[in-house]
């Protein structure tokens, strides 16, 4: 197949770029490589599937092909440049498209939103405009476990209502998953969203809790703990959530219950876990006791995460192989080494 993933500089996106390069696919990645996050880490990511541009200031529209997987390129591309996404797709012919590109981060997105209409609405857009515009056979898209907002039910369904988001971040990815239906629905081709549950593991966010608890803790730096410890998170390694992707890009779609080639998986864990036992985690494997600062629940945030993952174990045979403690110690073997740019 020759298949297209967005956001490759990724934490997800490049590992998956890789698994599917690694067996054999012809893969193109784009990414715009914003500076959100240290963009070393991007471009460390890039270099580790044989993608080196000589430095981390990567021109965009080049593209370059990787040293180490013969059937992966890459090319500097930002989802939300209509002429450029229109180009990428008339001389690509994607048998399907991953789009993993989006403007990540539930806090961010309370003091920068225009940041996520710009990418995760009229980014998504274009990828799907390019999808029914040349015969692109099978859309996987990420959503997120955030859009469940308000839902007190756990664990989280995929039949559950999810019209209760609490951040802009949320409502994006909402947005996606309707935008999605209606392409599928209009233009006949397939449709998958996955709803991804705080993905933690190698080569992740510096955003995210195991890499701000990490590189606090070893650097004798206290944390902050929110809703005074009192959270639960369905924390998921990012083999599982690898494994669930690339088998979705290896299904082939059946029209649902409503005649449309639409589903929705999350892909989670499935075994939530209290902060503070996961703070317990990252103490243990770095060897040493966190000081902590306890503070309120902050906005945009929501007390628990737990995924029901029965469909997508049903339509894929895929069962979670991490749990965390096996997980974190995989994630601080890493942390601690020089494939680490921040360390």
């Amino acid at each position: 197949m020759k298949i297209l993933v967005t956001g490759a500089a990724g934490f997800i996106g490049s590992a998956v770029a890789e698994r599917l390069a690694g067996r054999g696919d012809e893969v193109v990645g784009i990414d715009n490589i914003n500076d959100y996050y240290d963009i070393r880490l991007k471009y460390a990511r890039l270099r580790r599937i044989g993608i080196d541009f000589g430095g981390d200031d990567a021109p965009f529209g080049k593209e370059l092909k990787s040293t180490i997987y013969p059937t992966l390129s890459f090319a500097r591309i930002d989802i939300s440049d209509k002429e450029a996404m229109d180009a990428l797709f008339t001389n690509g012919k994607f048998d399907v498209v991953v789009n993993l590109a989006a403007q990540a981060g539930v806090r961010y997105s309370i003091t920068n939103p225009y940041a996520y209409l710009q990418s995760n609405m009229v980014g998504f857009l274009n990828v799907l405009e390019g999808c029914r515009n040349s015969g692109v056979k099978h859309l996987v898209f990420a959503s997120s476990s955030s859009v469940y907002g308000m839902n007190s039910k756990v664990p989280y369904c995929e039949t559950d209502k999810v019209d209760t988001p609490v951040s802009l971040y949320a409502a994006s990815k909402k947005s996606n998953e309707l935008m999605a239906h209606a392409y599928s629905k209009l233009y006949g081709f397939a449709t998958t969203g996955l709803r991804y549950f705080t993905v933690y593991g190698p080569w992740g966010r510096p955003d995210m809790l195991p890499m701000l608890f990490a590189g606090a803790i070893m650097r004798g730096e206290p944390i902050k703990v929110f809703n005074h410890g009192d959270m639960m998170r369905d924390f998921t390694y990012i083999d599982d959530i690898v494994d669930g992707t690339v088998a979705i890009v290896d299904s082939t779609p059946a029209k649902n219950e409503n005649d449309v080639l639409y589903h929705i998986y999350n892909i989670g864990g499935s075994n939530s876990v209290k902060l503070m036992d996961f703070i317990g985690e990252i103490e243990r494997a770095c060897g040493r006791e966190a000081e902590k600062i306890f503070l309120p629940m902050q906005p945009g945030d929501v007390y628990q995460t737990s995924a029901d993952t029965e469909a997508l174990e049903e339509a894929t045979g895929l069962h979670p192989r991490y749990r965390l403690p096996q997980g974190i110690d995989l994630f601080m073997e890493w942390f601690r080494s020089d494939a680490n740019p921040l360390r």
